[in-house]
């Protein structure tokens, strides 16, 4: 007998689309930009490149604040993914820190991490939730030709309907400005 024991049949799919809906309640690609934008910027400060036996560090006066600005920008974009109703706010909030990251942080980590958050923040901002789908009445039966209904043929003239009009009324003045004391108006537009 082997120790390892077979996996349930169909539970990576039940998995994955526990995972596919989770990630379509809330802006996930949206964290997963800020979260990516956070990491170069806290990251180029703080690194040492070799060059052969050449050391080039990027450390700034400035790496406390890189720091603190790609700390924030990921626990943002995790934000971003459990509370999906601060994604206003974590969205305005992602765009201002890559704005401040660009003189902060080497060009907001190379431009790198500035645009990844850029995008992020945008895209959190933009989401919102979808609706539910509605269980549309489905309608069955063939189609008619070149996608007409069907016993309509395209040649066949289509009946006279009598359109409505408009009544005529005398006994009350038409003034349509909505500022006449005889149609109860305030004196306001109807548009604001």
């Amino acid at each position: 007998m082997s120790a390892e024991t077979p996996a349930a049949p169909g539970q990576f799919t039940r998995r994955r689309l526990q995972f596919r809906a989770w990630r379509g309640a809330r802006p996930f690609w949206a964290g997963l930009f800020v979260m990516l934008g956070g990491l170069p910027i806290a990251y180029f400060p703080y690194a040492n490149l070799q060059i052969g036996h050449l050391t080039l560090a990027m450390a700034t006066t400035a790496g406390a604040g890189s720091l603190i600005i790609g700390v924030l920008l990921v626990v943002l974009g995790v934000s971003l993914w459990f509370q999906k109703h601060v994604r206003v706010f974590a969205g305005v909030a992602a765009i201002l820190l890559a704005l401040v990251s660009i003189p902060v942080s080497n060009l907001g980590g190379f431009l790198i991490g500035f645009l990844f958050a850029l995008i992020g923040g945008a895209m959190a901002v933009a989401w919102a939730p979808g609706a539910p789908p509605k269980a549309g009445p489905e309608v069955e039966g063939p189609r008619g030709a070149g996608g007409a209904p069907e016993g309509v043929d395209p040649g066949t003239p289509v009946p006279d309907v009598p359109v409505p009009q408009p009544r005529e009324r005398t006994d009350e003045p038409n003034d349509l400005s909505g500022t006449s004391p005889a149609n109860g108006a305030n004196g306001r537009h109807s548009a604001g």
